[in-house]
């Protein structure tokens, strides 16, 4: 009795319908993929509203760098290019620019920095409100080189300047170079790629203080013993024989150093003056033997 009673109870007790537990099973999974769903959403709504503020921070003044917000320091008084405007534009930066992007300080310094006038950019400073400070330095023409057609600017390295920031008047404020058989190698802010204007810079460095009170008119190269020597001419037509250029001196012949003090004593030049041999105590030059 007791099993009859207790399979009476089994059958009596409610069977769920074939395919019930399948049912409740998907029905379980309906709810899960619901609260997913749920979640999926929030996440994706909570992105784009991220994007829409990120996107109202980007546009806001304070987080984007006007070209108008960057300030250039360390500008030589002898530029007069928009050095800025240019540099921006050439490095397709002269618009508005994220303070957000890491790269933008590399940016903007490889910017400065392929700019012609421009030796050495020092540091690049980014601020909030969005502000940047571009600290260069410039390079510094010391002479001019007389090529076919006019005249060409280099620095003291001999790296080709931009010339046509330089009016007549002030052109001929600079040692004039002569006797340079070649043309440039590269675009202006390139070495020249001569020795010759190595040579040529080196010297301008030296007589370029002395150039306006000695009235010289022009620095030539000449060939003297299978080398070099140079030759400075004055507006009168007299002549300075100063021979090696600065540092390639040969065996005996006085230094840069020594021949610029005796360019400080000539005054005015009659005729021709040699500077590749000592003075004696009299101030009469003599020669000094092989």
């Amino acid at each position: 009795m007791g099993g009859r009673d207790g399979i009476s109870r089994r059958a009596s007790e409610p069977t769920a319908p074939r395919g019930g537990m399948w049912t409740a099973l998907f029905a379980g999974r309906q709810a899960g993929w619901g609260a997913i769903a749920v979640a999926a959403a929030a996440v994706a709504g909570g992105l784009a509203l991220w994007s829409r503020v990120s996107d109202d921070v980007r546009s806001d003044s304070g987080y984007v760098l006007e070209p108008t917000t960057i300030e250039v320091t360390g500008l030589a008084p002898w530029v007069r290019a928009d050095l800025k405007g240019e540099a921006l534009r050439n490095a397709s930066l002269d618009s508005r620019l994220p303070l957000d992007d890491p790269e933008l300080p590399r940016r903007l310094a490889r910017a400065f920095d392929m700019h012609p006038w421009v030796r050495s950019v020092v540091r690049v400073d980014l601020d909030h409100p969005a502000r940047a400070i571009v600290e260069v330095v410039c390079r510094e023409p010391v002479a001019m080189v007389s090529v076919t057609g006019g005249l060409l600017a280099i620095d003291a390295d001999g790296v080709v300047l931009p010339s046509a920031d330089f009016t007549a008047e002030d052109a001929a404020r600079y040692p004039r170079i002569v006797g340079v058989g070649t043309s440039p190698q590269g675009p202006e802010g390139s070495p020249w790629g001569d020795s010759v204007v190595e040579e040529a810079a080196a010297l301008a460095v030296v007589i370029g203080p002395e150039w306006k009170d000695l009235s010289l008119v022009e620095c030539r190269a000449t060939a003297e013993q299978g080398r070099r020597a140079w030759v400075l001419v004055d507006d009168a037509g007299g002549t300075i024989r100063f021979g090696s250029a600065p540092g390639r001196e040969v065996a005996g012949e006085p230094s840069a150093a020594a021949k610029v003090a005796r360019l400080q004593s000539l005054g005015e030049v009659e005729g021709e003056v040699d500077l590749t041999t000592a003075s004696s105590d009299d101030g009469q030059p003599v020669t000094i033997p092989e």
